[in-house]
């Protein structure tokens, strides 16, 4: 468990991934990219950031041009020990919120936020992570359990509320 002065904030792999790519010319995804960017830039020294592992794993992956740009975005970012909890834990949330296995890896950033008691997740994966349904179900299952819960949101989100 992490404790700060500050709210801590979980960077799921999404976050390094708007941050690199190229800008995209679907409208929506453009638009996340400068949100994700306003926030990298303007509003992510209000928090303590955090990644794990798992968002190493998954920044590695694909054109490695790409990838040591997202890299160079975590580098400094204090990691969360996966701990064998964590991934017993992940293997609940798979079959809970019903997480195909080539995601599995959404599973562990959960179990990770849970464990280590983050304030928010930052994300942009609305399909498996920051999901109305799967976080109703999250709810559900850590208040049941007595598991911590951790807030999930995209960047918008986080950002001054009286800008």
């Amino acid at each position: 468990m992490v404790r700060t002065q500050r709210a801590t904030v979980y960077i799921e792999t999404t976050i390094p991934s708007y941050l690199a790519a190229r800008a995209s010319r679907d409208i929506v995804v453009a638009g996340h990219q400068q949100i994700t960017h306003d926030w990298w830039q303007h509003h992510k020294e209000r928090f303590d950031l955090f990644i794990s592992e798992a968002v190493v794993q998954e920044a590695a992956k694909g054109d490695p041009v790409v990838a040591e740009r997202r890299m160079k975005y975590i580098a400094d970012i204090p990691l969360l020990p996966i701990t064998g909890e964590i991934m017993a834990l992940a293997k609940q949330y798979l079959a809970l919120l019903s997480i195909p296995l080539k995601s599995a890896l959404d599973a562990v950033h959960l179990a990770c936020c849970v464990k280590h008691k983050m304030d928010f997740m930052l994300t942009w994966n609305c399909k498996h992570l920051a999901h109305g349904s799967v976080i109703k179900k999250l709810n559900e299952y850590n208040m049941e359990h007595r598991l911590f819960l951790p807030t999930i949101v995209t960047p918008d989100a986080l950002m001054g509320r009286d800008e």
